[in-house]
């Protein structure tokens, strides 16, 4: 999660030095024809080479950089000094070799060798100033990280530094769990309780990841604080320097010098990721809400007018990225007369209406979630969100159930394209929805993304034998 989270971060922060660029270049070009060059014609074509050979060098050297980007948020001047001259060489260095490969004398000298100092100057504001600023933005609110401590107080004051350029993406330290008998470190973070006490800590303060400070010396303690970390929907990262079985699959990755073991790729912690999802999100939500979603009101109305009068929408709590709360709306299927809010649709379910039997077999009344998409609240693509009491009847099932609550509930998911949808009846039905949402948001990419969609798409032509 850190990983992505800070490759993300940087690759947004090199994009917004990319526009920087090119927008500094086009005032440069725009001050000299208005007040230097009065009578000249701005050449759009040339200049637009120009800049693109710009953007062109700041991206190679982007590119081949060496670990620059785990380094990006720290503030040492001398570094951000490196990093704009680098930039500055690589892209009026790709400019000037291709004037010279053309033996193009078009360009104003006067502006080049003014542009270039005022192209250092914004690439090392940027290099101070920008990435802060981008994670203070990008990592508040729903994205904050509630993070638990967990070992002795010399481990917690060796990973000090870490934790201060972290909290720039969200990662904030609540206390620290240990058996010292102390109310808080040097440092000035609590001691919230000792390890016997780590459930109860969780709950009661939030917690939405745990950082364990070294391996435990017992492996039985390392399986317990895994189990409650999964049965909670908590992340589990541990600061490792050891490669050790824990009898649970573990990712590496490194990060500003610490080594770390996490419990699973989380791509969608990438915000450039989230970016592209909450795109799709809008771009298939939107003309389905202004042109399918009344034309399909119309229809359920009338049919409800007919057979089962009473309210048009289905309005439930659900559980959704987190397990936080939200209001899902569905066309009802129902008859609003029955006392069975928790029971599960099966089939030939006696509750549902005549026509609401179709409604929910192509599945039409799932079209008002579009408009939970719009909010925020779901996705196209997601685990399915369930009822809050099911949620808990579930999780005593598996340990790992909450694990899916990692990424926002979806009106379809893999789970439901590989034909795991309607009524769960048993435990091995549970297990095959879980086992998909785990693989959805660890290996969540563009394509999967896409072919989903694309699936459930055949799905509404072709309903499977589990859709009632």
């Amino acid at each position: 999660m850190v990983t992505q989270r800070t490759q993300g971060l940087y690759r947004v922060f090199l994009l917004c030095q990319i526009v920087l660029v090119a927008v500094l270049f086009w005032f440069g070009v725009w001050v000299m024809v208005t007040f230097y060059s009065p009578g000249a014609e701005l050449t759009w074509r040339r200049y637009s080479i120009y800049c693109g050979l710009l953007v062109l060098g700041m991206t190679v050297e982007s590119l081949v950089r060496d670990g620059s980007k785990n380094y990006f948020l720290q503030n040492e001047l001398l570094r951000q000094h490196r990093l704009s001259m680098r930039q500055v060489f690589a892209s009026i260095g790709t400019l000037v070799l291709y004037l010279i490969a053309t033996k193009d004398a078009f360009i104003s000298r006067i502006f080049f060798f003014n542009f270039v100092p005022w192209l250092y100057v914004a690439l090392l504001f940027s290099h101070h100033y920008l990435p802060s600023f981008l994670a203070r933005r990008i990592f508040t609110g729903a994205r904050e990280e509630k993070t638990l401590l967990v070992g002795s107080t010399e481990k917690a004051a060796q990973l000090r530094g870490w934790l201060r350029r972290k909290a720039d993406i969200g990662l904030r330290t609540v206390g620290l769990v240990c058996d010292e008998q102390i109310e808080k470190t040097a440092d000035g973070i609590p001691v919230l309780g000792n390890s016997d006490e780590l459930e109860k800590i969780i709950v009661e303060r939030g917690i939405t990841q745990i950082i364990m400070l070294e391996f435990p010396l017992f492996t039985e303690i390392n399986r317990q604080i895994i189990s409650v970390c999964d049965h909670l929907g908590v992340r589990l990262l541990i600061v490792s320097d050891l490669e050790e079985k824990l009898r649970h699959p573990v990712t590496h990755f490194e990060d500003d010098g610490f080594r770390f073991i996490g419990l699973r790729e989380e791509p969608l912690e990438n915000p450039l990721n989230r970016c592209f999802k909450r795109a799709i999100d809008v771009t298939i939500s939107l003309p389905v809400i202004l042109f399918i979603f009344p034309v399909l009101t119309a229809i359920v109305w009338l049919a409800q007018r007919l057979q089962s009068p009473g309210p048009l929408f289905h309005v439930q709590t659900r559980a959704g990225m987190q397990n936080r709360q939200f209001k899902i709306y569905k066309f009802r299927t129902m008859r609003p007369d029955h006392a069975e809010e928790g029971r599960q649709a099966q089939a030939g379910d006696e509750r549902v209406y005549p026509l609401g039997k179709w409604f929910r077999k192509l599945s039409i009344d799932e079209v008002p979630q579009f408009w939970n998409v719009l909010r925020g609240d779901m996705s196209i693509v997601g685990p399915r969100p369930h009822l809050i009491e099911h949620n808990k009847q579930f999780s005593q099932l598996m340990a790992n159930y909450h694990v899916r609550a990692f990424v926002k509930p979806g009106i379809t998911g893999l789970a439901q394209v590989r034909g795991f949808r309607g009524e769960a009846r048993n435990s091995a039905d549970i297990e095959n929805r879980v086992a998909c949402d785990i693989e959805y948001l660890e290996n969540w990419n563009l394509s999967l993304e896409c072919g989903i969609i694309l699936r459930t798409f055949v799905h509404l032509i072709v309903p499977p034998r589990t859709a009632y």
